[in-house]
């Protein structure tokens, strides 16, 4: 490891032990005397009655059908998401969101096959994708994500060598995003700064979040021109339309478009308010109000966002969610999502359901 490496790498311990001292965590030194991530006797932070026997029954067996879908080479997908970056990053999210990381859980040897697969997908200019990649951004961002949420958790472990190529594929993928930025403030499907959706900039957003936290560098400006192109996508009526130019609102980008603004850092605004109020009122689960379209997608941001509005934006929406997802899985414990897959489907109701046990630092208030 290279001074200048190794100097960084002390940064981003240093603030990892601060996340995890915030977040109530046990933490370990490691060999370079730096705060390393969460020890292996961490718990989760669920509050009395998030969690059930339904729900804890409903998530053992949905992991033990995801892991039987992971391919040779580490990855996960099917159909024209075969070997998908994305899918293969939620799914190993869908483990850590159990306690797993690349070296300990139940879950690690998946984790960390899932890794090295997403490692060999990072180019020289930071792109991570795929070679068939279908909208190399939107894969790049959920990478991105798993990187940074993985090497938070487990960059004082004891494989070093992992945990560099972790650091560096993390940083380069960073830089892309800062790069292709538009002049709007946003992304679109390609690592260009030419277009810009609400979708595509959240994916970045969550992935520049979690590297910030697991400390990663990241350009302020990158998110508050982003959280700008945002802003600039909300419709009077809470929602938000998918580029800037006039459209109608949906609730899945709608949701997305409000957990913008908490990963950038934004917790008390009007923009928020009228974003959860549309949310409660369009897509509530279980009342049959929402369209099935982009169903996981707009859960996977809906939970996260009414998580952290908490209050009675968390309190109605959780048991409703929760139902929902609970009567959706199928006898052999996947989830259906007819676009992408049914190893998609399944990874984002998993997400979902283990939201209230926090072992993921991108979940961490």
């Amino acid at each position: 490891m290279t001074p200048n490496r190794n100097r960084n790498r002390n940064r981003a311990l240093a603030a990892i032990g601060a996340w995890a001292a915030a977040a109530g965590l046990a933490t370990a030194q490691d060999g370079l005397g730096a705060t390393s991530a969460p020890a292996r006797g961490a718990q989760n932070a669920a509050l009395e009655g998030e969690l059930n026997p339904a729900v804890d029954a409903a998530v053992l067996q949905g992991l033990e059908w995801l892991a039987q879908q992971q391919q040779a080479d580490g990855s996960f997908g099917e159909g024209r998401y075969d070997r998908n970056v994305a899918v293969t990053s939620l799914a190993c999210l869908a483990f850590m969101a159990d306690g797993s990381t690349a070296d300990r859980g139940p879950y690690a040897t998946q984790v960390r096959r899932g890794l090295e697969f997403v490692l060999e997908q990072s180019a020289e200019n930071g792109l991570l994708a795929a070679e068939a990649a279908n909208g190399p951004m939107y894969g790049h961002g959920f990478a991105a994500l798993f990187l940074g949420e993985i090497y938070g958790m487990t960059a004082g472990g004891a494989d070093t060598r992992l945990a560099d190529r972790t650091y560096d594929a993390l940083v380069r993928a960073v830089r892309l995003i800062e790069r292709s930025q538009n002049d709007e403030g946003g992304w679109r499907y390609n690592p260009v700064p030419y277009d810009a959706d609400v979708s595509v900039t959240i994916c970045q957003i969550m992935a520049l979040r979690s590297a910030r936290n697991a400390g990663i560098e990241v350009d302020s400006r990158v998110i508050d021109r982003a959280v700008e192109y945002v802003t600039n996508c909300q419709n009077p009526d809470g929602g938000f339309r998918y580029q800037m130019s006039m459209g109608g609102s949906a609730w899945p980008r709608s949701a997305a478009g409000v957990a913008t603004y908490f990963y950038a850092g934004i917790y008390d605004d009007p923009r928020i308010d009228r974003g959860v109020d549309y949310l409660m009122r369009t897509a509530m689960p279980n009342t049959g109000r929402a369209s099935r379209a982009h169903y996981f997608y707009g859960h996977y941001y809906a939970v996260q966002a009414m998580y952290l509005a908490g209050g009675t934006a968390w309190s109605e929406w959780w048991p409703a969610v929760r139902a929902e997802l609970l009567d959706l899985q199928n006898n052999d414990g996947s989830w259906d999502d007819r676009s992408v897959g049914r190893s998609y489907g399944t990874a984002m109701a998993l997400i979902v359901l283990q939201m209230p046990k926090r072992y993921l630092p991108i979940f961490q208030k």
